[in-house]
């Protein structure tokens, strides 16, 4: 309610009490009944000024303009503005790989009161772009196929220096299809590929790369991509669920090539 709405209240309580219209005579906060002055917004907290005119005691007449001539002097209520702190720190960006987000917050070091200005927002956000290092096994494309291509196999052919080769222990991996295209149905294999299902993959030694992991096993919680090796136009991307130690495939699961 404005200046104007708080005038109108106060011309009815006059009429409601009177039952007319009279001139008031000058009054102001000093000559008011208890309470003298009010805190926040109260239009029911005037009188009149020298001008006859309606002029109120309340807080929030400092912001309004229409104070009792005497209300500096007898009210001595300011009015506290809320004060903050600065802003801190941003956050790091929630994502490792990719557009994300961060944040910075500020803190009430000084509450408003008295009809004060209130408290703008305290937190901040923004947009950003994660570049993690392990952001390069994002880009990573993962060649699979299905695990009826086991190559863990005795080979007859091997020479003595090969047999000494040191064995590396395989590991599996949970993934969740984010997307596959159509081509995947073409062949029964690749059509247990399709958008939500989970699927098990599996690295094997002969796999791995010199820092034992498979090319493309993904990263938790991040999309990373895929294409089916014997199935041309056959791709799609995945998000890493689990690596548990120790864990084995179940039939009719993946190999990473």
């Amino acid at each position: 309610m404005g200046a104007s709405g708080r005038c109108l209240c106060m011309v009815l309580l006059i009429l409601a009490v009177s039952g007319g219209f009279f001139i008031p005579a000058e009054a102001g906060c000093a000559d008011r009944s208890s309470p003298t002055c009010c805190t926040g917004r109260n239009n029911e907290c005037g009188d009149f000024s020298k001008q006859r005119s309606v002029c109120y005691c309340d807080t929030y007449c400092q912001k309004t303009g229409d104070c009792c001539e005497d209300y500096g002097r007898v009210c001595h209520i300011s009015a506290i503005d809320c004060v903050l702190s600065p802003w801190g720190q941003w956050t790091e960006c929630n994502a490792l790989c990719g557009t994300g987000s961060m944040e910075r917050t500020r803190q009430v070091t000084v509450p408003p009161r008295n009809g004060g200005t209130p408290c703008p927002d305290l937190r901040q956000r923004r947009g950003c772009f994660g570049k993690s290092e392990l952001c390069r096994s994002s880009e990573e494309v993962a060649r699979i196929l299905p695990d009826s291509f086991k190559r863990n196999f005795k080979d007859p052919w091997r020479r003595p220096h090969m047999l000494m080769k040191e064995i590396k222990h395989s590991y599996c991996v949970w993934l969740r299809i984010s997307q596959a295209s159509a081509a995947c149905r073409r062949v029964s294999w690749a059509a247990q590929l399709v958008t939500e299902r989970s699927v098990c993959a599996e690295c094997q030694g002969d796999a791995m790369d010199a820092t034992g992991r498979c090319v493309g096993d993904g990263l938790e919680a991040t999309r990373t991509f895929w294409m089916a090796v014997t199935v041309p136009g056959c791709h799609g991307s995945w998000v890493r669920m689990a690596s548990p130690w120790g864990c084995r495939c179940p039939q009719h699961s993946m190999l990473f090539v």
